[in-house]
This record gives C-alpha cells, structure tokens and sequence, in this order.
C-alpha cells in the first residue's frame, strides 16, 4: 500500500489517473490515518484532492465575508445552532460564528452567480465555474479500481441553487476537518456545486429522488426486509429524507462521518445510497423481528464506516445498470 505522505508530497506517478486510483485504494484499503477524535493533517488535503477542488485565494473568501450577511441570513441563522448540536467533539473546535460566516460566504457566491447567469453577465473571477471542471471519479459496477466521470451541472441547474436547510450539516463536518474556514468553504462549495447540485436547489429534487432509491435497491439486495418495510408502510421518504441530504452526516459519531466522507470522496457521493442501505440491512434482525419498525427507524444506531462500506460497495455486483446509472445520477 502506498504511503499517503509520500504520495501527497511527490505527486501522481506516472499520471494523474493512477495516481488518482493509487489514491482510492489507500483509502479503501487502510483508510486515512487519524486520532480517535477523527482529527488527521491529511484528511482535508485529500478530500481537496478528489473533489477536484482548484485552488482559492484566501482574499476571495473575505471578501465574500465582508459582504456580511446574505440573502438567506435569516434561515442561516436558525440552522446554525443546530448543526452538530449534541456533539462536543464539533462544538469543542467549530464555531457558530464560524458556521455562520461559511454558510453566509457561500449563500453570496451562489446568489452571485444566480445573478450573473440570469443577466447574462461574464461571471466575474470570485464565482464558481458551474460546468466545465470533471467531477470526481465515480465507481465502476465491476471494480472499485477502475472509475468513469460524469458531466457537472448546467448552467440552466446552476441557476437554480441555493441554500436550503440542512446545508448546514454538510458544512459542518469541512469546518471540523479543514485547518481554515478557507479550505472549509472551497470544499463545501465544490461538494455542492459539482457534486450534489440536486440537494441544494429550491425543490430539492436530489434529496427525493434519492430517497425513492434507497427503497429500489433495498429491494434489490433485500427483498424480505423491502417487504417487511412496506407492510408497515415505512418508505425511505419517512426515514431516510435527513441521510440522503447530509450524505449521514445525521448519524453520529462524527469521526465515523469521517470516515464514510473519506470513502464517498474518493468514489463517488452518489455511493451515500448505497451506504443508507447498508445501514438498514445491519438492522435487519432488528427491524425483521420488530412489529413496529418505525419506531426503530427513528433514529439510526451510531455510524459504523468499517461496518457500512464493504456491504455497500458489495452491492454494486447486485444492481441493475439502468438503476445503477440513476444512482450516479440522481444528486446532478
């Protein structure tokens, strides 16, 4: 297994895309080496890294932040306080203050370019190039080695992003990872403009047609607990609406979000389908022998990544490739 280290200090060898899959692999493999509080002096260098996450000017986050407060000051402000509310780790190192200026920062550059885009205007060097960069690689149906690429969003999508409840959670855990709120905030805005587009847009429709899949590929590799599910009438949009949004981040412990992150970076975030699945099925005793389900499914046990992974990537084999390609899809 290579040493991440060095391969983060000398760089691909002998190309991007091998160095890329080296990379995945080391992942996949033995993780990304971290304290038992999740804290690592790599894991926010690589998450830069398989977002494809260009560089940033520390000025442009300023001057984004002395534009105060945005549009949607207001939701920002009712979401802030809640985000990682009963987690000491978070609270210990991430500040409200701190959520609030991110969140703020990115509401600006995402109303910037709302604006820009509606006008007609050549978008000006502080807004995101919505459309243009490859997202990160995503994984093959037949080997986690091998990965394609998948357009970004349109301009016509790019449009129509903007902040929505429940951004929050997925600010939280680059603010908890990232040694500046600079490093938090270009990887927050490229994870949502690039990667999951569909979660953040007004209708949401990312979110829903990723919870209907939970329920689809849940019947694909477990039928018996699909069915067990649906005669209580527990669809996935009752309880796995908040899971498909924060790609888990809902579920504690938050080293175990890490964890999971550090996965879904390196293959794809469309794989947190996969990963909501793998939850249900380590519940199936439970949920199987329980005449009232819902009640389980109120809230997930803690996160286990070392758990949830192998079942989830294990499920590729199993799905169809017309499903599998909405699955890589849906968040876009």
């Amino acid at each position: 297994m290579p040493n991440l280290d060095m391969l983060l200090l000398k760089g691909p060898f002998p190309g991007v895309e091998e160095g890329l899959n080296e990379l995945r692999f080391a992942i996949l493999a033995d993780g990304i080496p971290a304290n038992s509080e999740g804290m690592s002096e790599l894991r926010m260098y690589i998450w830069l890294i398989l977002l494809n996450t260009p560089p940033l000017k520390t000025d442009v986050y300023l001057d984004l932040v002395r534009q105060g407060a945005s549009p949607a000051h207001a939701k920002i402000q009712n979401d802030t306080f809640r985000t990682f509310q009963g987690d000491p780790l978070f609270r210990r190192r991430v500040t409200q203050n701190s959520i609030t200026r991110v969140l703020n920062a990115v509401a600006w550059r995402l109303n910037d370019a709302h604006e820009a885009r509606v006008n007609g205007w050549q978008s000006p060097p502080t807004l995101s190039e919505f459309g243009g960069s490859p997202d990160t690689a995503i994984l093959s149906r037949h080997s986690l080695a091998a990965s394609v690429r998948t357009d970004a969003s349109t301009t016509n999508d790019a449009e129509q992003i903007g902040y929505v409840q429940g951004m929050n959670v997925l600010c939280g855990p680059f603010l908890y990872a990232a040694r500046s709120e600079v490093e938090a905030f270009t990887g927050f805005e490229r994870l949502i403009t690039q990667e999951c587009p569909g979660y953040v847009r007004g209708s949401m429709e990312g979110v829903h047609k990723g919870v209907a899949l939970v329920d689809r590929v849940l019947q694909v590799v477990d039928e018996k607990l699909y069915v067990h599910l649906m005669g209580y009438h527990m669809e996935a949009k009752i309880y796995a609406f908040a899971s498909v949004l924060t790609m888990c981040a809902c579920t504690s412990p938050l080293p175990e979000v890490l964890k999971l992150w550090d996965f879904l970076f390196a293959y794809g975030p469309h794989l947190n389908i996969l990963c909501i699945v793998a939850q249900l099925v380590l519940m199936r005793n439970d949920l199987l022998n329980s005449s009232s389900p819902n009640q389980k499914l109120r809230s997930f046990p803690a996160l286990n990544a070392g758990a949830i992974v192998p079942l989830a990537t294990g499920f590729t084999s199993k799905i169809p490739e017309d499903m599998y390609e909405e699955i890589v899809n849906h968040a876009k």
